[in-house]
């Protein structure tokens, strides 16, 4: 089996800038490792003129205080399948894989199209900063561009049941082409269950290790997660939170149980390797996320044998199941709810162990690359 794989980034390496945080570069790794032969479509040209075009509509609609997205504009994805056409043309693949959906949308071949994507626009519109306060033109071409997409596709893989079921119920899509399969853990450098074992083991337990890892402090659920490591210091629990990626807006100085550490670019080795050494340290993930759609370091954190602390929104519920890789919390659950679990989990610590144990058996048996290329080779196998 021929695959064109479509990614308007280059998916051949991680070095590059906005390639989904390495997830364009993961899939086509977890595609390739199924013994498919894979034809890389991309990155695609985003041309002078249509830029020119995109840059004058922002500054049309911010001056009306309206958000425009760009990358949906339908001149440039007219023009992305053009460039997808002339490609394919040449390699002839037996299917046309996109890493999302609104770049095949305008897209006519022979081949069936399928796509992977973490969301639907309807997911996005008013859950993201990004798609909030949307132009009206941004709006139409966005649900458009979605329904144009399904339509067309063969397949519609989604990464949780979250986005399948909007897939489903807002755009009406055909139930029996829209799939879930569960992005992997993006991290090389994969743990025995000794390693593992050992790992967790060194972990101390005089002290509760909280790890807070994201760009966006609010959208994140910072302030959360820093009032829950203060609330389980006042109730007598030696907690200790590490901060990566940002840390709280305000001036004022941080409790001396607050350990910032700013921003840790994966892109080099050495600090790749620091951030999964800070993960294997602590004794949870804790991101309290409002808006979230499958945050990849979940799966990374389960790599390592940490459990995750989270609200159940967005895609997260598929990848965080209660009490088997770690906790999800509704989105109004006051902090002290997240304190009581906390504690009774490190309290008794061979609850703890055993939870870190599971977290990562979820991590082997369905949140890896291995796992999630199976199941797409499979289902793409079904409609060649």
């Amino acid at each position: 089996m021929r695959v064109a794989y479509v990614t308007p980034f280059d998916a051949r390496t991680l070095s590059v800038p906005n390639n989904w945080s390495g997830t364009g570069y993961y899939i086509a790794q977890a595609i390739k490792q199924q013994s498919v032969s894979l034809d890389y479509i991309g990155p695609l040209e985003d041309r002078l003129p249509l830029r020119i075009l995109g840059k004058c509509k922002s500054r049309y609609y911010k001056i009306l205080r309206k958000n425009y997205v760009k990358y949906i504009e339908p001149l440039v994805l007219k023009d992305y399948a053009a460039q997808i056409s002339k490609k394919i043309r040449y390699s002839q693949p037996d299917i046309v894989f996109s890493a999302s959906s609104d770049s095949v949308a305008y897209l006519e071949c022979d081949q069936p199209i399928t796509f992977w994507a973490d969301a639907t626009f309807a997911n996005l519109i008013d859950f993201y900063p990004a798609y909030s306060n949307l132009c009206k033109e941004s709006l139409k071409t966005a649900h458009l561009t979605q329904n144009i997409s399904l339509e067309k596709s063969k397949l519609a893989i989604y990464s949780s049941e979250w986005a399948a079921q909007t897939a489903i119920n807002y755009y009406n899509a055909d139930p029996k082409k829209v799939k879930v399969v569960p992005f992997g853990a993006n991290i090389e450098s994969i743990k025995s269950i000794d390693e593992i074992r050992a790992s967790i083991e060194a972990r101390p337990i005089d002290k509760c290790k909280l790890l807070f890892l994201g760009v966006d402090w609010f959208r994140k659920g910072g302030d959360v997660a820093l009032e829950v490591a203060k609330r389980l210091n006042d109730s007598g629990l030696n907690t200790e939170l590490t901060l990566v990626g940002c840390q709280p807006p305000d001036q004022e100085p941080l409790p001396s149980f607050v350990k910032p550490l700013g921003f840790i670019s994966k892109a080099s080795t050495d600090g790749k390797s620091k951030i999964y050494q800070l993960i294997a340290d602590s004794h949870f993930l804790i991101l309290p996320s409002i808006a979230d759609c499958t945050p990849i370091v979940f799966c990374e954190a389960n790599a390592l044998g940490v459990p995750c602390i989270s609200r159940r929104v967005g895609g997260i519920p598929t990848m965080i199941k209660d009490d088997l890789n770690g906790k999800l919390f509704d989105r109004d659950a006051d902090p002290s709810e997240y304190c009581e679990y906390i504690h009774n989990v490190f309290t008794d610590y061979a609850k703890y162990k055993e939870l870190a144990l599971s977290a990562f058996h979820e991590y082997e048996s369905r949140l890896n690359w291995r796992v999630a290329g199976k199941a797409v080779k499979e289902l793409l196998m079904s409609i060649v």
